[in-house]
């Protein structure tokens, strides 16, 4: 049976041993302590994966541990980028072989490309599977795509569900999408969660941020759309410091990331892969007082420091 994906989808980590040799365990764990945390998926090998540092039997084979973790509880996105649609195709294929619950790929943004171009890539994608698809549009360098676009793939691909998409200001977008395709399409929010809470009200699906306070951003994520605005903002208040510090760079990211995760004794293993970054003193103190303020807030709401045995 198809698993509707709303609310929270964790984009898991890739965690690496001193030799940057994959840790599968590793992810193992992060599947548990997603289950846990009660939410409605996981998703990987996506940006905050690190796909990019993978190969591509690498990056089937983390979808494939996601898989047998779950062993159904909870519904796992194989994410499937690849600038080559060809390549994006075998992918997305392989990963649904594997049981993934819906694939997902971002549009290639490297170079600019015209709009129909990119409709008839992510036609070749959807078409070559038979699960949900979520389509993510991360942008930094120009518009991303819109309602006319998302309305044009599913009148394609019937199989596309879910678009991502991680830029302020969304709220008219969102409703936009919404309208075009009759709520055939769901919008969800990257980009850490750092614009959700105002996106609740415009009918956003979900929100995809890392692990790390997942369970934070579902508590967010019900009390905002359960009405109590109010109390999903003192939450989210807590939390945004250490979203925006950490999104600075993506490479940052991983790092600040990771640090948290094994914080909360979820992995063992923190190696991010080379080329990163290595930040100075100052910026990874910083970054370890903002985790240890999200344990706090974690604590502070009843949930399990360490979710996972």
């Amino acid at each position: 049976m198809e698993k509707e994906i709303r609310g929270v989808v964790a984009v898991l980590s890739t965690p690496f041993d001193e030799d940057e040799s994959l840790v599968h365990e590793d992810i193992k764990r992060q599947v548990e302590a997603a289950i846990v945390f009660d939410i409605s998926a996981v998703c990987l090998p996506a940006y905050a994966s690190e796909f990019y540092k993978l190969s591509g039997k690498e990056r089937l084979a983390v979808v494939k541990t996601a898989v047998d973790a779950s062993g159904g509880r909870i519904a796992v996105a194989g994410q499937s980028n690849h600038p080559s649609a060809r390549q994006a195709v075998s992918l997305a294929k392989g990963n649904q072989d594997a049981g993934a619950d819906l694939i997902s790929f971002a549009i290639p943004r490297q170079f600019g490309a015209y709009e129909n171009d990119i409709l008839d890539y992510c036609s070749t994608i959807c078409n070559a599977v038979n699960v949900p698809v979520l389509v993510q549009d991360f942008n930094p360098g120009g518009a991303t795509v819109g309602p006319e676009f998302c309305r044009k793939l599913m009148d394609r691909c019937s199989n596309f569900r879910y678009i991502k998409l991680e830029e302020p200001l969304l709220g008219p977008k969102l409703r936009a999408i919404r309208e075009a395709t009759e709520d055939g399409v769901g919008v969800l929010e990257g980009w850490g969660g750092m614009y959700m809470p105002e996106l609740l009200e415009s009918g956003i699906a979900g929100v995809m941020p890392g692990l790390g306070h997942a369970d934070v951003m579902k508590r967010i994520w019900d009390l905002g759309t359960s009405g109590d605005m109010p109390g999903a903002m003192d939450v989210f208040d807590s939390v945004l410091a250490q979203i925006v510090f950490s999104l600075q760079n993506m490479e940052l990211y991983l790092r600040i990331e990771k640090q948290l995760l094994e914080m909360r004794k979820i992995i063992r293993n923190t190696g991010v892969r080379s080329l990163s970054l290595s930040p100075d003193l100052e910026t990874e103190t910083h970054g370890r007082r903002l985790n240890e303020r999200v344990l706090a807030l974690v604590e502070q709401l009843g949930f399990q420091k360490h979710p996972v045995a």
